[in-house]
C-alpha cells in the first residue's frame, strides 16, 4: 500500500503555511496528520485536501518534562484542537504564558501555524509541527 501523502511532504507543506490533510471518498471524512488509511472507516480511496487552519481548543496540557531537545522551552502548552473540517490535532498552544492557562482556554478559536523543532536520535531530523495561535 502506498501513502497518499508522506508525512515528509505533510511537514513541507506546514513550512509553506498549508495545512494538508486526506479526505476519505467512501465516508467523507478528513485524517490528518496523514495515515495509510481513513482514521474512521479505514478507507484507502484518499485524496489530498488543504484545512482551513482554523479550530477551536479542545483539551491542552501544560508540560514540565520535556522530550530531549526541548528541555530549554519548558514549561509549555500542548494543546489538542478540532478543526473547522472536524478532525483533532496536537500542537504547541503559543501566544500565552504557560502559567496564566486556565480552564479559560476551552473553545477558545485558533489559527494553525508552524514551528520547525529539532528532531531526537529517533527522528529523521528538524521537522515542522502545527502549532496555535489566537484569532
Amino acid at each position: 500500500m502506498e501513502y497518499k501523502l508522506a508525512f515528509k511532504n505533510y511537514s513541507k507543506a506546514l513550512t509553506k503555511g498549508k495545512l494538508l490533510g486526506l479526505k476519505c471518498n467512501e465516508c467523507g471524512s478528513i485524517t490528518v496528520p496523514p495515515k495509510m488509511t481513513c482514521q474512521e472507516c479505514g478507507g484507502t480511496d484518499l485524496e489530498i485536501v488543504e484545512l482551513s487552519k482554523k479550530g477551536k481548543i479542545t483539551t491542552y496540557t501544560l508540560v514540565h518534562v520535556a522530550p530531549e531537545g526541548r528541555e530549554n522551552e519548558l514549561p509549555y502548552i500542548i494543546a489538542l484542537v478540532q478543526l473547522d473540517e472536524g478532525p483533532w490535532i496536537m500542537g504547541n498552544l503559543i501566544d500565552i504564558d504557560p502559567s496564566k492557562a486556565t480552564m479559560d482556554l476551552i473553545d477558545k478559536e485558533v489559527n494553525v501555524g508552524f514551528k520547525i523543532f529539532p528532531g531526537d536520535k529517533f527522528a529523521a531530523g528538524n521537522q515542522a509541527r502545527p502549532v496555535f495561535s489566537f484569532v
